[in-house]
């Protein structure tokens, strides 16, 4: 009786030391699969002590995204001097083509108008009327405005056309303040909380609008998740594909005002061309001073699969669409 004692005792010893490694494993989540991502001091992923994005440690967050280490520049051929930033997504297979200085934190422009629009169109309803304050009022020089006045009213639909294809900096305002409740500053602290959702933790945003600001930055990556997700909403493809538009709104007093914009992107507007092996379906261009000149876009191969390309602080117009071109003709 005592040796069969003994072994119960040693028996129960061993299932409850197995039991307690179960329950140590369950709480600490070790398992066949690792969604850990190691995190900085300011909150974005780091490879190595460097902010970056690990493929072998983002098993979770990377589904179905181009995750990766440092700059992938191919056989160094491709001529991206005239730029400081670009990147260029194999977005069916999460496959980086190119990538140059693809975490450097970059002031976007108005590129920052995806994300406006990205939160536009996930709370807001596209015949939702939007009636212009006193936020649309903007006195900075060289800014693009659409030339809305307090009391002007239009859909958000028309909005979202005319803040993405002519850049009005005014018609961002609009769109901010009225779904911020009358407040832009709650919209903007949305396309923050969205930016963090996407993984996008090289951004911060301090308008909808993107005019210069010390703590207004993003990263050509970040960029490119936030126009990932921008294109699984088929009112975005739409719009940023369209050349020209032309509508009418109201004014204060109920009059009819009639507005024509063009699209500033080059390759829709006629006034730039990709290479033949490259369909441009749509972007955001971004210009400002201090951004020097940017544009990401969703384009083609010949087979029709999608691709995300995005250029940022180039020093001209033409190096921009020089630079795009290269990295197109990689597709």
């Amino acid at each position: 009786m005592k040796c069969t004692n003994k072994r119960m005792a040693l028996h129960h010893r061993i299932v409850a030391g197995l039991l307690s490694l179960l329950m140590i494993i369950g709480i600490t989540g070790c398992g066949i699969d690792d969604y850990s991502v190691p995190y900085g001091s300011d909150g974005a992923p780091t490879v190595n002590g460097n902010i970056g994005y690990s493929g072998s440690r983002a098993d979770a967050f990377s589904k179905n995204l181009c995750v990766y280490e440092g700059d992938v520049l191919g056989d160094g051929s491709l001529d991206m001097t005239q730029c400081e930033s670009a990147v260029l997504f194999d977005v069916n297979n999460s496959e980086v083509i190119y990538s140059k200085n693809a975490f450097e934190q970059l002031y976007p422009a108005s590129i920052t108008k995806i994300m406006t629009a990205l939160v536009a169109i996930k709370h807001g309803d596209m015949d939702q009327v939007l009636t212009a304050t006193e936020a649309v009022i903007i006195n900075e020089a060289g800014a693009q405005l659409a030339g809305i006045k307090v009391g002007d009213t239009m859909t958000l639909h028309q909005a979202l056309i005319i803040m993405l294809l002519y850049s009005a900096n005014d018609v961002s305002m609009l769109i901010a303040d009225n779904l911020g409740g009358g407040d832009y500053n709650k919209f903007v602290d949305m396309m923050n909380e969205e930016a963090k959702s996407l993984g996008a933790t090289g951004t911060h945003f301090m308008n909808p609008h993107g005019l210069s600001n010390p703590e207004h930055y993003t990263t050509a990556y970040d960029l490119y998740l936030i126009f990932n997700e921008c294109i699984k909403y088929e009112e975005f493809v739409e719009i940023i594909s369209m050349s020209t538009f032309d509508t009418t709104y109201k004014n204060a007093y109920g009059q009819d005002v009639n507005l024509s914009v063009k699209n500033t992107n080059g390759y829709i507007s006629g006034t730039q061309s990709a290479p033949a092996n490259a369909t441009v379906i749509g972007g955001k261009t971004g210009t400002t001073s201090a951004a020097g000149h940017c544009l990401v876009i969703l384009s083609k191969d010949i087979n029709g699969a999608p691709f995300i390309s995005v250029v940022l602080k180039s020093a001209s117009t033409d190096s921009l669409y020089d630079n795009m071109n290269s990295l197109l003709e990689n597709l």
